[in-house]
Formats: structure tokens, C-alpha cells, sequence
């Protein structure tokens, strides 16, 4: 999963001979940016002139890391519970007003099977409802920056390879029975495709992408300890650095290519298990992902697509 370090130099050069469309003085918002790849990505936006706003759930760690890298502002929520992530989206609306990029970071893999205070499996819940429901409720910003900048608002979603593993249980997308960490990471990241595939299809004033950022060393796989984290600490001595593992989000942030609907490893184009590739259970997945906001909010999409 990924490649040498030195891969990321030549897909450097291969997104420079595409063109670049800048991030100076744009506006960013990205979650899970206190650490690993979502730290060194806003660091490197900060340092290209964005206007970068951090999500983190620690109020002393964010604001430490917002003032290191630089970051215009930060906010704070628990973005696996729903309601937070809606109140952290209404306080980015209020305190900001525009958007031009989101960059659906937060993730993480659980040895045990945990539910939220909602009532939801934390994995499913952080890695794919959250950046449903942030992208969701920011729409009218981005679509926004899109009319005013003439040019599209960009939504980048932090998947893996792991989606190529995954299945989408459509009947228990929590895992309620049969619990198994890696099942329902892989289930999450193949979500995250589908997703970033049927916003790109549903929401034509933006571009929608997804990527695989490689196999990087930044703790992750290491919650609660057992197997699963032994076998991180062992596959961290073969990883790439957080600052590698950043470099294809950061590309998708500035290309001029067109990447709409694609999914991108090493700064490319990468190809799709054919489950990432099926649109009738993009647009299932996409109901199915109301459903649980108006099961927890009481409210239904004001952007039905």
C-alpha cells in the first residue's frame, strides 16, 4: 500500500505539468488536522497562503497546533457524534462565511466494537457519517465560493486502498453482529468513494475526489492495543512519513485537473475495485445516510441533489 518516498517526487512532477490552480487566500476547513497527515497537510496549505481553519477535539492540543502551523482558527467537536458535526458546520458558517475547500480528514480504526452517544458505531459514524453530514451542511458555502470565484469549490475525502476489502452491509452497516475492526474500516472507506463519487455526480458547481494517501506512520491502527496494533508497529518501519503521506491531498488541493468523481493514489489517477464502481449502491448508500441524520437531527437534507 503506497509507494517509496521517492514516488511522491515524481507524482509531484507529474501534477506540476498539469497545471496548478493555487490555494492563495483561499479559504480551507479540514478535520482530523492535529495530527498525522491532516497536521502536516494544514501546515503546508498554511505555509502555500491559505486561509486554514482546523476541527479538533482536544481544546488545548488544537489550539497549540493552530498557533504552530499558523492556522486562522480553529473549532472544536467530537466529530463522530452527528450533532456535533453540525454545530461545529453552523459555527464555520457563522464565524467564516465562505468556504472554497473541505477536506474530509478525520478517520480512525477500532480493535473494539463502540458505540457513540448516539447510538452509533463510532467507526461508521466518524468515518463515513461525519464527512456526509459536514459536506452536507457546508454546501451553500461552497457552492457559493464556486459563483464567486469562478471557478469550482472542492471537496477531497481522505479514503485508503482498504475500500478494495471492503462490502457494504446495507442491512447492519454497524456491525452488530459479527464485529470484525478491519471489516468495518474497509466497509467506512469504501463508503468514503461512493460518497465522494455521488457528490461529484449530484453536485455539478464543485469537484469531488477521493485518494489514498499510503501506508504512513502516524500511530494509526494502534486504539486499544491486541493484534491490530502490533501488527501497525511492525508495518510502521516499512511507512511513509506523515509529510509524504499528505502530498496527494495537497495536489488535489491546487491541480488544475480535472479530478472530479476520481479517487487518486501517489498523486494519480488509481483504479477502482469494481464496489467502489457501483453507482446503484452510491445512491443507496447516499439514502441510507439521510436516514441516519434525520434519525438523529429530526431533519431532512435541504440539498436532496
Amino acid at each position: 500500500m503506497g509507494g517509496p518516498p521517492g514516488a511522491y517526487a515524481a507524482a509531484m512532477e507529474y501534477g506540476s505539468e498539469q497545471g496548478s490552480a493555487g490555494v492563495q487566500g483561499k479559504t480551507v476547513l479540514i478535520t482530523g488536522a492535529t495530527g498525522g497527515i491532516g497536521l502536516e497537510t494544514a501546515r503546508a496549505l498554511a505555509r502555500q497562503g491559505a486561509r486554514v481553519v482546523i476541527v479538533g477535539r482536544d481544546p488545548d492540543k488544537t489550539a497549540r497546533v493552530a498557533g504552530e502551523i499558523g492556522a486562522a482558527a480553529h473549532l472544536l467537536g467530537d466529530l463522530s457524534e452527528l450533532r456535533q458535526v453540525q454545530r461545529v458546520a453552523g459555527e464555520f458558517r457563522e464565524r467564516h462565511g465562505k468556504l472554497d475547500l473541505l477536506i474530509n480528514n478525520a478517520g480512525a480504526l477500532y480493535n473494539r466494537r463502540e458505540e457513540t452517544r448516539e447510538g452509533i458505531e463510532r467507526t461508521w459514524a466518524l468515518n463515513h457519517l461525519s464527512p456526509f453530514l459536514l459536506t452536507r451542511e457546508l454546501l451553500p458555502l461552497l457552492h457559493a465560493s464556486a459563483e464567486r470565484r469562478g471557478e469550482p469549490a472542492r471537496v477531497i475525502t481522505v479514503s485508503s486502498a482498504a475500500h478494495a476489502f471492503g462490502r457494504l452491509r446495507f442491512e447492519d452497516p454497524e456491525f452488530r453482529t459479527g464485529y470484525s475492526a478491519w471489516g468495518a474500516y474497509a466497509q467506512s472507506k469504501l463508503a468514503n468513494v461512493l460518497f465522494a463519487r455521488e457528490l461529484a455526480r449530484r453536485e455539478s458547481g464543485l469537484l469531488s475526489g477521493a485518494l489514498h494517501p499510503g501506508m504512513v506512520n502516524t500511530g494509526f491502527g494502534k486504539n486499544g492495543g491486541g493484534r491490530m496494533a502490533r501488527a501497525y508497529h511492525v508495518l510502521d518501519r516499512f511507512s511513509l512519513s506523515a509529510e509524504e503521506g499528505a502530498q496527494t491531498t495537497l495536489f488535489l488541493a491546487s491541480t488544475s485537473q480535472p479530478f472530479t468523481g476520481k479517487y487518486f493514489a501517489n498523486s494519480r489517477p488509481a483504479p477502482l475495485a469494481p464496489q467502489a464502481e457501483d453507482d446503484g449502491a452510491a445512491t443507496r448508500l447516499w439514502t441510507l445516510s439521510e436516514r441516519y441524520v434525520t434519525d438523529v437531527l429530526g431533519e431532512r437534507s435541504p440539498h436532496p441533489g
